[in-house]
């Protein structure tokens, strides 16, 4: 059986919340950061909390504006065929 494949086990990591709480917990690694606990989780606290990760908000706002901006453009660009007199 080969040795040293389980990675280092610490009982006692530090978990570091972004409002500023923190606790331990068992893992693999010696400190965590979290953007989230259960101290400030809408659903523990009852409060509305709106997250913006990475600006995903401005991000789909962005495409939108843009695929309706193109869709116009080919709108425009697309005229009605002239008919053929016969």
């Amino acid at each position: 059986m080969k040795t040293d494949t389980h990675p280092t086990y610490f009982p006692e990591a530090k978990v570091t919340c972004a409002c500023g709480r923190t606790f331990t917990v068992g893992s693999t690694k010696e400190a965590l950061s979290v953007e989230i606990c259960s101290a400030c989780h809408p659903f523990y606290t009852g409060n509305e909390k709106l997250m913006d990760v990475a600006g995903r908000v401005e991000k789909f706002k962005a495409r939108t504006a843009f695929a309706k901006a193109s869709s116009a453009t080919r709108a425009a660009a697309v005229t009605p065929k002239a008919k053929k007199a016969k």
